[in-house]
């Protein structure tokens, strides 16, 4: 067994152990190896983490945000020194591919990079004579205390889809990771720590659903950023909202694809089976529905077939591992379990991922890719996220049937379309109702100097995650109207 120490949190600048005797045990989803025990902090931690940052927040609103930036550039240079290290924690508490890791951190540096431009982003408007000798201008200005209650699947990039935005704009920030990937966020801020930051600008606070429960109720707390499933986002969404909070919320999805005839077989399968089981389908933007139009059914399901039955998969600190292991023994059970469902209901089962044989994996939570064919289009394996390593597939004739059909779901996510056709292309990112749009991708990922977008089920809001809706979440607009006489 690894260093079992129980999981700290860090507030107004000092490592703090929990009052909570509450302890759960981070465990490696590979190996079932307990790695460490993480607190669920009781309120009155939230509490104290929150008065420190409504004390830092006067103080550093104050700082001049070139000078805020700073600390950024810092906790850049800092990142990429130790991005090895971080990427072999999120391997061992959240399954994932080292590479996977790596690439994940990767995205939150960069909006670290992006944050820093917060001097010109984070400019107003002006204009002169609205009428005569009478000017108005518009400023931005921080809201206060701000949080993150931040998911497992990407326990070192979310949060950076806020964190590095928040303080740039003058906010002070509090970030309560999930309690299943706890170690991540540990080394982060203890490299938070090594830039100096003023004390009570960020804190850490562990925990469960009553850590979760004070931060949506605290008066202090201005503004909540949350992503998880479709059912908790609602709630958190309402529970914030009705305490008078700024809210953001990513919910869940059905992330489907669309492969045309015209489509290059090749690249189109790789990039449908890295979209499908990358981080073992762990993603909110994970392929999970495959449409084949027309011709595309003579070659598409043999092709993911074979791809998805010679997928390396075991231990993400294995270099030659694919895809590593889901993230616990429920969500093993639950996938498994919707599998069965989807072949009870009538799915043709193409490669069947459950009860692998991994070596050294006897108790680790592994499930092989898994390919359903002629599912039911209004069925529920077809509407339910699995986040899991599964892949439907779906047949139809034409590409207006494709788009109906994914218009007609709840989530709005992501879609994907492979073509050859310039104006098929347009039709499709013209006509389907989706935040995220790739054409010829299979992860649409939004870079992160644009925002992370999302419609229908699959967010709840009106400003997302990343860049200038970052800026605008994190601030709020103050008009002033002058005259001279």
């Amino acid at each position: 067994m690894r260093n079992q120490s129980t999981i700290l949190n860090y507030i107004d600048n000092a490592w703090q152990e929990s009052v909570t005797s509450n302890l759960l045990d981070v465990t490696n989803p590979a190996t079932g190896e307990v790695l460490s025990r993480v607190p669920l902090s009781p309120s009155e931690e939230v509490n104290a983490a929150a008065a420190t940052a409504t004390t830092a927040f006067e103080a550093w609103r104050r700082t001049p945000p070139v000078e805020r930036i700073q600390y950024l550039f810092k906790l850049k240079n800092l990142l990429e020194e130790n991005i090895d290290d971080i990427a072999k924690t999120i391997t061992l508490e959240c399954g994932k591919t080292l590479s996977e890791a790596k690439g994940e951190m990767r995205r939150a540096i960069e909006n670290v990079e992006v944050a820093c431009g917060i001097p010109t982003l984070m400019q107003g408007t002006n204009l002169e004579d609205i009428a005569t000798g009478i000017d108005e201008f518009m400023i931005r200005q921080p809201i206060g205390v701000c949080a993150v209650i931040a998911p497992f699947n990407f326990p070192g990039m979310i949060t950076f889809w806020f964190l590095p935005y928040a303080i740039a704009c003058g906010n002070t920030y509090i970030v309560k990771p999930s309690e299943k990937v706890p170690l991540t966020m540990q080394k982060i801020f203890r490299l938070l720590e090594q830039t100096g930051l003023p004390q009570g600008v960020v804190n850490l606070v562990n925990g469960g659903q009553e850590t979760v429960n004070t931060i949506l109720e605290h008066p202090d707390i201005q503004a909540i950023s949350f992503v998880g499933s479709t059912p908790t986002a609602k709630a958190v969404y309402a529970k914030a909202a009705a305490h008078g909070k700024r809210v953001q919320c990513q919910g869940g999805a059905k992330n489907p694809l669309i492969i045309l005839p015209d489509a290059d077989p090749e690249f189109t399968v790789n990039a449908t089976a890295d979209s499908a089981f990358g981080c073992a389908g762990q993603r909110c933007l994970a392929a999970s529905l495959a449409i084949a139009v027309g011709g595309a059914r003579n070659w598409f399901p043999r092709a993911i077939s074979d791809i998805a039955t010679d997928r390396i998969v075991g231990n993400g600190l294995d270099e030659n591992v694919q895809m590593g292991p889901v993230i616990t023994p429920e969500s093993k059970k639950r996938i498994e379990g919707l599998i069965q469902n989807g072949i009870d209901a009538g799915a043709r089962v193409l490669v069947d991922g459950r009860f692998p044989k991994i070596q050294g994996g006897d108790n680790g939570n592994f499930i092989r890719p898994t390919v359903l064919s002629e599912l039911e289009p209004q069925g529920e394996i077809a509407k339910t996220e699995i986040f899991g390593p599964v892949l439907g597939l779906i047949h139809v004739d034409n590409i207006d049937a494709a788009i109906s059909l994914i218009n007609s779901g709840k989530y709005g996510n992501m879609a994907c379309l492979f073509t050859s056709n310039g104006r098929s292309a347009r039709k499709f990112r013209y006509e389907a109702h989706i935040g995220n749009i790739g054409i010829n991708i299979g992860v649409a990922a939004p870079m992160a100097f644009f925002p992370f977008s999302g419609w229908k089920d699959s967010f709840f809001g009106d400003l997302h995650g990343q860049s200038w809706d970052a800026v605008d979440f994190f601030t709020q607009k103050k008009v002033v109207v002058e005259r001279w006489n």
